[in-house]
């Protein structure tokens, strides 16, 4: 609540025509919040008004983009409310400054009521805590052209560079291309490559906080780079380099694997020679995520997509239809189908992936009640042939 920016109300709900244009001011810093009509709000539900928090919600966020809604970030990095939330709250760990706000609410006259309503939480899938969106400065790298020309290298039939197996995945690769996004390539975390920014900090900087100035960044391949550009830019002045804490997308380091194994940005010989490849075989599951940024790299720093050919495979799931995963002990061994394994079989592997630290310990109990329960006898025999033709439709996307 304080982080909102706005009021929406559904333009054709009767009950606020007399509220189009008009505002509100906020109970507890005396922002004034404009009421805009927006589908987002559900006339049948609730009160049909829906407050706006653009700062710590996706959905709020495009509603934020449609309108021009301010962000405001209430949160720090661990948590509590910081000072641009209301000064009563400043400090207080979010969960109890809930508790706060519906008192506070009540004290003043301006509560309600309440309903329980069901809703969807993200959760860590670490810790189990409750995921709260922050609006963060990032990197972005410009799509627009690049989505053009992978899109164009498989649809466009009188240029055609790259071919796509099973023919049915053309039409999704040109939902994802078609549509294609500016792409947030940084990330909080601490495993990745480092994001090769350098930030200048300038002695006379009026602004002393990391990031005050979008100019004072440069980009380089190490820090001596880094020096002389910045003493390039900003000529005599005395300057300090930070580099960004931040690292690349997974997706960004492994888009430019058909480049960096063969040499590149060297002039390397392996690069002449095998560059492009003939055939990539991967799963249907990151075509977009894996194989397009690949041919997007390909095509702008190699000068023409990186393989000729992708054939995508199907994924083997459960019969609940998860992913393989060993966590949840559903993983099985095409040759335990064919030989035939006891549970007692089954869960000593599991103890052995546990010895070799593949699994924790949490994990191999939850593994373990999941083997108990989808497998109690083990699994019978089924000798090769009735595998081979349990498998035989791998054009399908999924395989139970």
């Amino acid at each position: 609540m304080l982080g909102d920016t706005a009021i929406a109300i559904h333009p054709e709900d009767p009950r606020y025509h007399h509220l189009h244009g008009k505002f509100a001011i906020h109970p507890f810093n005396g922002r004034k919040i404009p009421i805009v009509c927006d589908p987002i709000a559900v006339m049948e539900f609730g009160t049909g008004a829906v407050k706006i928090t653009p700062a710590h919600d996706p959905s709020d966020f495009e509603v934020g983009k449609r309108h021009n809604l301010e962000l405001i970030n209430i949160f720090t990095d661990d948590g509590k409310i910081n000072a641009n939330g209301a000064p009563e709250f400043s400090g207080m760990p979010r969960f109890e400054a809930r508790v706060a706000i519906i008192e506070a609410l009540r004290r003043k006259g301006l509560y309600r009521g309440d309903k329980n309503n069901e809703m969807i939480l993200n959760m860590c899938s670490r810790s189990n805590d409750v995921v709260e969106h922050l609006i963060k400065p990032q990197w972005y790298v410009n799509c627009k052209d690049m989505g053009k020309q992978a899109l164009d290298a498989v649809t466009d039939e009188e240029n055609m560079k790259m071919y796509i197996l099973p023919k049915q995945y053309t039409a999704e690769w040109k939902r994802w291309l078609e549509n294609i996004r500016d792409w947030c390539i940084s990330r909080q975390i601490w495993w990745g490559h480092r994001i090769p920014a350098w930030y200048v900090t300038l002695d006379d900087d009026e602004l002393k906080e990391f990031g005050s100035y979008k100019d004072h960044w440069v980009v380089a391949r190490n820090e001596q780079e880094a020096q002389e550009e910045a003493s390039r830019i900003f000529g005599g002045q005395i300057f300090q380099l930070s580099q960004d804490p931040d690292v690349l997308d997974t997706w960004f380091s492994s888009g430019l694997f058909p480049l960096s194994v063969l040499g590149w940005p060297d002039d390397a010989e392996d690069l002449k020679a095998f560059y492009p490849t003939s055939v990539l075989e991967t799963g249907h599951d990151i075509l977009f995520f894996w194989v397009a940024r690949m041919v997007m790299f390909g095509i702008k720093l190699g000068g023409d997509v990186p393989f000729r050919k992708v054939y995508l495979h199907p994924l083997i799931r459960d019969a609940h239809g998860r992913k393989m995963s060993k966590s949840l002990g559903n993983v099985i061994d095409p040759l335990d189908v064919i030989n035939g394994i006891t549970i007692e079989g089954l869960q000593k592997k599991l103890e052995e992936k546990m010895k070799k630290r593949d699994l924790d310990l949490n994990k191999l109990k939850v593994a373990k009640e999941e083997q108990k329960k989808e497998f109690p006898n083990g699994i019978p025999e089924c000798g090769t042939v009735v595998f081979v033709l349990l498998w035989f439709h791998i054009q399908l996307s999924l395989i139970k």
